[in-house]
């Protein structure tokens, strides 16, 4: 699986040799673009680094990754990741955990992450354990259709009437985030799933472009706006037609059952919002 990015594959050859000589690391996994033979000159590196049990106090991330390359920013994320860019601006995110519980995390991410190549992904095991749970995650698993869509179609409605909501109380800075970081997701998910693109589950919105047909592109291109209410109210609509419109799809092929008068209700709440 060649990589297009030379920096990339040096840093982490680099993790693979630090990681060896640390003595409180029991494993270290990689996710993300590399693993999947994506990454480019762009690409950050994404690894989990699982520490023994007994030095999960002393064990210092950012003193570690200084060995790796000269930091430039190192925090702990809203999501309790060590986020980190160093000085030539690649970015990286690393999760400190427990080697204790490796095996049943790891082996917990089915149908979430996809390894096709465990053995690369996993840069060191020093138990032994790590690459069989490494290894369970090998073979792509698609979410399970009817159970995903009808969970997304309940999201996207829940979603689009407080986004009805906000909209007439006239907060459109919130509308406009809505729109992108509450109901998009769940409307490119469920896009994906009804198209049998899920390879990037995770994160819908990457490689849209090369992974959905332009006609869908363009729905999503349509609920997107400027800060500014009448495009506002404008989008928020071709976002609730589109929610439908897959709905629909999804209804037909799985026989999920919609609620008809909740959503009449939503679209009369959105164009009363107007």
């Amino acid at each position: 699986m060649p990589s297009t990015s030379p920096a990339l594959d040096a840093r982490i050859d680099r993790l693979r040799s630090i990681a060896h000589a640390e003595p409180r690391l029991d494993g270290v996994l990689l996710y993300g673009s590399w693993t999947l033979g994506e990454a480019d000159a762009h690409s950050d590196i994404e690894a989990y680094l699982f520490v023994a049990e007994e030095h999960l106090g002393d064990f210092d991330g950012r003193e570690f990754l200084t060995g790796l390359a000269p930091l430039s920013l190192a925090y702990t994320n809203g999501f309790g990741i060590l986020a980190v860019v160093f000085d030539d601006l690649m970015r990286g995110e690393f999760h400190l955990d427990s080697a204790a519980g490796c095996v049943e995390q790891v082996t917990s991410w089915r149908g979430l992450v996809h390894l096709p190549e465990p053995e690369r992904a996993v840069l060191l095991d020093r138990s032994g354990r790590l690459l069989p749970a490494a290894r369970s995650l090998s073979e792509f698993a698609a979410p399970a259709p009817a159970d995903t869509a009808r969970q997304l179609v309940d999201e996207l409605a829940n979603w689009t009437l407080m986004l009805a909501q906000v909209l007439a109380r006239g907060e459109y800075a919130r509308v406009h985030t809505a729109l992108t970081t509450m109901v998009a997701p769940h409307q490119l998910q469920l896009c994906r799933l009804l198209r049998g693109s899920t390879a990037h589950w995770l994160t819908p919105s990457r490689a849209l472009e090369a992974d959905l047909p332009e006609a869908d592109v363009a729905r999503y291109a349509a609920t997107t706006a400027a800060l500014e209410p009448v495009a506002l109210a404008a989008a928020a609509r071709q976002s609730w037609q589109w929610s439908r419109d897959l709905a629909s799809e999804a209804e037909a092929r799985w026989g999920i059952r919609l609620d008809e008068q909740l959503y009449r209700d939503i679209a009369a709440d959105l164009d009363a919002a107007r």
